[in-house]
C-alpha cells in the first residue's frame, strides 16, 4: 500500500512539475512576442525617423542648389524672336498660316 500511496504521490508531482512546466514555457512565450511587437514598434519609428530625415535632407540640398533664372537670356531670346513678325511663333513661322488651309473647302470665310 505505501508503495501505492508513493507512487500517487509522485505522479501527482510530476503533473504538477509538467503543469508548471507548460505555464512556464506559455509565460515565456508571451514574453517573447511581447519583445519582438516592441521590436518591430521601435524598428518602425526608426525607419520613420530616418525617412523624415531624409526628406529634410533633400529639401535642404534643394533649397541651397535653387537657381535663379536668366532674365537677361530670356530677354535677348525673346527680342530676338520678334524681329520674326508678329505672327511668327514656334508652329507657324515667320509667315503666319496660309488662310487656303483653313478654308475646308468652302470659297469664302462665310462659307458659301
Amino acid at each position: 500500500m505505501s508503495f501505492v500511496v508513493t507512487a500517487i504521490v509522485g505522479a501527482s508531482i510530476a503533473a504538477a512539475g509538467v503543469g508548471y512546466t507548460i505555464a512556464a514555457g506559455e509565460d515565456a512565450k508571451r514574453k517573447q512576442a511581447d519583445a519582438l511587437s516592441k521590436q518591430e514598434k521601435t524598428q518602425q519609428q526608426a525607419a520613420n525617423a530616418a525617412q523624415g530625415q531624409r526628406k529634410q535632407s533633400e529639401m535642404t540640398i534643394n533649397k541651397a542648389n535653387r537657381q535663379q533664372p536668366n532674365i537677361a537670356g530670356i530677354m535677348q531670346a525673346a527680342s530676338a524672336r520678334s524681329s520674326d513678325g508678329p505672327s511668327g511663333t514656334m508652329l507657324t513661322g515667320p509667315t503666319g498660316v496660309d488662310p487656303n488651309s483653313l478654308a475646308l473647302g468652302k470659297s469664302s470665310l462665310l462659307g458659301s
